[in-house]
């Protein structure tokens, strides 16, 4: 297993993954730059399906099934269209796609008003209330009250995020052709999930994404938002477990 965290958390993240699946899987979640404890020289035109099929060469592993979320699941389908040998099957939570079509939000809704409150407080400089609602928006869901995940899991969440808001960029990112019109062209198994408490665009999109794909099938996640995995959430976690079982 492949594990590549969402961009407002780590490795760290898939710790409750990890769990779940070993000792019957061999689990290798890492750091992309900027992230965690990852070590790079900053530069431009850097690739992360480079560094991923790095990290898969540096461990060993020919083929993996990659569980993904957030920005880590649009690298992850970058990663399996572009190197479709080395992807055994994909794991989607929350994901983006990179060129999927943009979905209207609410104007009234929850996510725009905090969206607001999040660009005043970046144009003032207030990096705390940028995090805190960052926060509110990932991990509690912008529908639901805010603290709703609380305790270590939170403090977990809020501390690689602040490392990395706070961390120097790693350089301008590789140019790579949008995902969503080559969709059809993934072949291996893929669970696509997506919580119902995450933002209202995702909500839209993923299970669009997995009537693209022609393997996939897709799993609402009750009672959690973006990161369901950092708070264990349980049914995700077994989610994951029996899909991965019946693949490998």
């Amino acid at each position: 297993m492949l594990l590549i965290h969402a961009g407002v958390s780590d490795r760290r993240s898939w710790d409750t993954v990890v769990g779940a699946l070993t000792p019957r899987h061999r689990c290798v979640a890492f750091d992309q730059r900027r992230f965690g404890e990852t070590l790079h020289e900053p530069g431009d035109g850097w690739s992360p399906v480079a560094d991923a099929l790095a990290v898969m060469d540096a461990a060993e592993m020919a083929r993996a099934v990659v569980i993904a979320c957030s920005m880590g699941g649009s690298r992850a389908l970058d990663l399996v269209l572009a190197a479709p040998d080395r992807v055994a099957g994909l794991v989607l939570i929350g994901t983006g796609v990179r060129g999927a079509p943009p979905f209207d939000l609410d104007p009234d809704g929850a996510l725009v008003q905090i969206v607001a409150q999040l660009e005043a407080a970046e144009e003032r400089g207030d990096v705390d209330e940028v995090l805190r609602l960052e926060t509110r928006i990932w991990l509690d869901g912008p529908t639901a009250p805010e603290g709703r995940v609380g305790g270590a899991a939170r403090a977990s969440f809020e501390a690689a995020n602040r490392h990395a808001t706070e961390a120097p960029g790693p350089g301008a990112e590789a140019e790579f052709p949008d995902a969503w019109p080559r969709l059809g062209k993934i072949a291996v198994p893929t669970l696509v999930m997506t919580g119902r408490l995450d933002v209202e665009d995702l909500r839209a999109m993923n299970p669009l994404l997995a009537e693209r794909i022609p393997s996939a099938r897709f799993h609402w996640l009750h009672g959690v938002a973006h990161v369901p995995q950092v708070e264990a959430d349980a049914a995700t976690l077994a989610a994951i477990a029996e899909f991965v079982d019946s693949i490998t």
